[in-house]
């Protein structure tokens, strides 16, 4: 079968023609005449166009209806012929849209800038929303290890009010030395149960003096449970512990500051007048929102007690070697010193409980909001570049306006002219988002190497980052498309 159209004469001379609407007919069958119309087939049209049997004048342009005709043939299977088509269709709005944007590279180029800044602004945000996390949990682990939890009087998490800050200090109690000699003896799934005090102190070695430096006092086990890493020499004993031995494990400031050019293993430095035997150097931790985690010196807990001379204040630190043992350990030691203290069921603990997970869900929490209030921000541009595609695809419909009234002439319905506009859009928009990733790739590098921060690329944003920018590319092309597609194909065809 053929397309078949029907010419009616103009009043305005015989010469005139108009394509009023096409229909099908078989290739064989002959043309229905009357004394107002005339109905042709298509090949028979285009081939007596060849041989200027029709005036040019009809069309002024004969090339895009000669290609027309040889879509003309519809096969006998209806699948077949739909799936057909519709590929067709498809396949050439996607090449004609290719084509439309390469014959003006430069002021595709222009459209897009604002898509691929957008994009690429998305991604970078949230990488480094990503690699923020990724850096607190990361200095997290290196100051506390793994499956690590830790009882004190006050600890706390996340954000806490004044009012609940000082109703906590008033209900809760000290930690003693009993209570950690308690659950280290009871608790099963604890494979580590160590202790800590804090103190701060001047250091002195000959002539040189370092102020304010934390002074911790820990037991030997503390080294399994905070996973640290020593650079020289060793920790110290349980033995040493327990006999109070003058010895300490000092960090990479204290180092620096005392010892720059030498070892400090094996030599000397007074805390409050008390000589300490230098006897490990732990590796350096770095700094964790601008404050040093290596102006530090480790002594045993009992040598801490009677330099200081506290017995409040203690924090009790358990660790699980097994992931699995680790929530089952914190509610284990819970219920032990609740039972320690004679806390009835329906009584408040009278200590507060920490663990590294409960600050993982903190970071979570904290970067989510920070992602709920930077990413809309960042999408501005997106929307800007949107605004920017819509005009530009305005301007390419007002340049196209006899091409589109030349395809509703030859059939096109208002939905296939509408599609065509909006795959044009929709493609401008991809692209943008695809250079946008390239862009955010090479920035996410630059920026995480020039911060020395793993900054990590997920598939969240970008996903979000390329389906927003084609959404917006739809959006942006709905306008220009609607008006294409109501164009009247015989005003249209007037336009040159």
């Amino acid at each position: 079968m053929c397309l078949l159209f029907r010419l009616c004469p103009e009043q305005s001379g015989a010469c005139s023609y108009r394509l009023i609407q096409p229909k099908l007919l078989s290739p064989d069958q002959k043309c229905k005449k009357n004394t107002k119309r005339e109905y042709i087939t298509a090949r028979y049209f285009a081939s007596n166009l060849r041989k200027s049997r029709f005036p040019r004048t009809f069309w002024g342009f004969d090339t895009f209806l000669l290609l027309s005709v040889g879509f003309a043939e519809v096969p006998d299977q209806i699948p077949r012929r739909y799936m057909r088509q519709l590929y067709s269709f498809y396949a050439d709005a996607f090449m004609i849209a290719l084509k439309s944007i390469f014959e003006h590279k430069l002021r595709a180029f222009l459209t897009l800038i604002g898509i691929i800044i957008g994009v690429a602004a998305v991604i970078v945000v949230g990488a480094s929303i990503a690699g923020l996390k990724t850096y607190v949990i990361g200095q997290v682990s290196k100051i506390l290890g793994s499956n690590h939890f830790m009882i004190t009087k006050l600890a706390q998490t996340g954000r806490l009010s004044e009012a609940e800050f000082e109703r906590m200090n008033r209900r809760n109690k000290d930690v003693i030395w009993e209570e950690y000699e308690y659950i280290r003896d009871n608790c099963q799934l604890c494979s580590y149960v160590g202790a800590q005090m804090n103190a701060g102190a001047d250091l002195q070695e000959g002539t040189i003096e370092m102020p304010a430096v934390r002074m911790i006092g820990v037991t030997d086990n503390m080294y399994e449970i905070e996973d640290k890493t020593l650079d020289e020499g060793r920790f110290f004993s349980r033995e040493e512990v327990e006999r109070s031995a003058s010895v300490a494990v000092i960090g990479a400031d204290v180092k620096d500051r005392l010892f720059e050019f030498s070892s400090p293993i094996g030599k000397q430095i007074k805390i409050r007048g008390v000589p300490v035997t230098i006897v490990g150097l732990e590796q350096r931790r770095g700094s964790f929102f601008g404050q040093s985690q290596d102006r530090h010196v480790y002594i045993p807990i009992t040598l801490h007690n009677q330099i200081f001379n506290r017995t409040g204040g203690l924090q009790i630190h358990g660790k699980t070697i097994r992931t699995e043992d680790f929530h089952p350990a914190i509610e284990e030691a819970d219920q032990l010193l609740r039972n320690k203290r004679k806390l009835m069921g329906s009584d408040e603990s009278t200590f507060s409980m920490v663990n590294v997970d409960e600050f993982n869900s903190t970071m979570d929490q904290v970067t989510g909001a920070i992602a709920a209030v930077v990413i809309p921000i960042t999408m501005i541009i997106l929307v800007v570049g949107g605004i920017v595609v819509m005009n530009i695809m305005l301007v390419s419909v007002t340049e196209r306006t006899f091409e589109v009234g030349l395809r509703k002439a030859l059939g096109a319905t208002q939905s296939q002219i509408l599609l065509q506009f909006l795959i044009e859009s929709s493609l401008l928009c991809i692209a943008g988002g695809l250079l946008g990733l390239v862009l955010a790739a090479v920035a996410t590098q630059l920026v995480g190497y020039l911060l020395s921060m793993t900054m990590t690329i997920t598939l969240f944003y970008v996903v979000l980052s390329v389906a927003v920018s084609s959404i917006i590319g739809i959006i942006a092309g709905l306008y220009p498309a609607w008006k294409a597609a109501r164009l009247d194909p015989i005003v249209a065809l007037q336009k040159t």
